[in-house]
């Protein structure tokens, strides 16, 4: 199994929707990871902060798959995605060195 990562930003179709609404998508989002994880599928999604925790530099969501086109699949499904509420890309993370320690592993 390998470990993919996906990049996200909202889009300015997103960040024109109110908080309420924006929240209402994250929520979707948050679901969708926590029936993938009870499925067990390897994934973890959070988002980005500045230096102040100031939200707004994006997201990250870590997915383990056999390959570029399972995660690309599963990736897909994410309501923030299918209801076009990002932009993202997919990487495939190749470890070169160091230790991963989460829970996953």
């Amino acid at each position: 199994m390998n470990w993919f990562i996906k990049t996200e930003r909202f889009t300015k179709k997103t960040l024109a929707l109110s908080l309420q609404e924006r929240e209402k998508n994250i929520e979707k989002h948050k679901d969708w990871i926590i029936k993938l994880n009870k499925s067990g599928v390897k994934i973890s999604s959070g988002y980005l902060v500045d230096s102040k925790q100031t939200p707004g530099g994006g997201g990250l969501l870590i997915l383990q798959a056999k390959s570029y086109e399972e995660a690309q699949e599963i990736i897909k499904e994410d309501p923030m995605i299918s209801n076009d509420l990002v932009i993202w890309e997919l990487h495939e993370w190749i470890q070169v060195g160091g230790t991963l320690i989460n829970k996953f592993i």
